[in-house]
């Protein structure tokens, strides 16, 4: 199965995909971590600018990863399509594969992404994340993973101001997406501001019912 998230910044595609990973095995695919990965100085401008990058450089990025053997069975696929311009490459991306696509909206307010977006703590060895403004998800230890006890890093692009210019593409660009593939029969919508245990319920609910 692919499942694909439209969701604006912060709204907790990271933490959900690495849930679906636990329970069944498909690995995460974020276009925005693949592209932090690049050692290209003008991409890393684009990203902490918060604008799209060309879709050239996403789609080669993505179809080298979806190559991977580990993609065969299912993926979650993380900030792709993020504009009506990759709704055709994203919708080739379906058509040549055997998997079952579903597309997973989570909507939360502009208000609630801030305050995850500025929390946001991420270990930069087992890639676990945190959020310092919510009990839920504070790490034990005042900046050091729970897991494997490394020290927390914020991304450069986690501010405010970056975070109101992400979303306010998502709202002028990610979100005419959505339009598109409503009523195609694969599209639902999850309320984003639950508990990551609750929002991960009525996610894996879809999943079974989709499987």
């Amino acid at each position: 199965m692919n499942i694909t998230f439209i969701a604006p910044p912060a709204a907790g595609k990271g933490a959900l995909s690495n849930k679906i990973y636990e329970k069944y095995g498909f690995p995460h695919i974020s276009i925005g971590d693949l592209l932090r990965n690049v050692e290209d100085e003008e991409v890393k401008k684009i990203l902490d600018e918060g604008a799209f990058v060309d879709n050239e450089i996403v789609a080669k990025l993505l179809y080298s990863r979806l190559n991977k053997a580990d993609c065969k069975n299912g993926y979650v696929l993380d900030g792709f399509p993020r504009n009506v311009s990759q709704i055709e490459i994203y919708e080739n991306i379906c058509h040549n594969s055997d998997l079952k696509n579903i597309i997973i909206v989570l909507d939360i307010p502009k208000e609630i992404g801030a305050k995850r977006i500025t929390g946001r703590r991420v270990c930069p060895n087992c890639g676990s994340v945190y959020n310092i403004n919510f009990e839920e998800s504070k790490p034990k230890s005042q900046n050091l993973c729970d897991n494997c006890g490394h020290e927390l890093n914020e991304r450069s692009d986690d501010n405010l101001e970056t975070y109101n210019r992400r979303f306010d593409v998502y709202v002028n660009e990610t979100a005419p997406i959505i339009d598109h593939f409503e009523g195609k029969g694969n599209l639902y919508h999850v309320d984003g501001t639950e508990s990551l245990e609750k929002v991960f319920s009525d996610i894996d609910r879809i999943i079974k019912e989709s499987l």
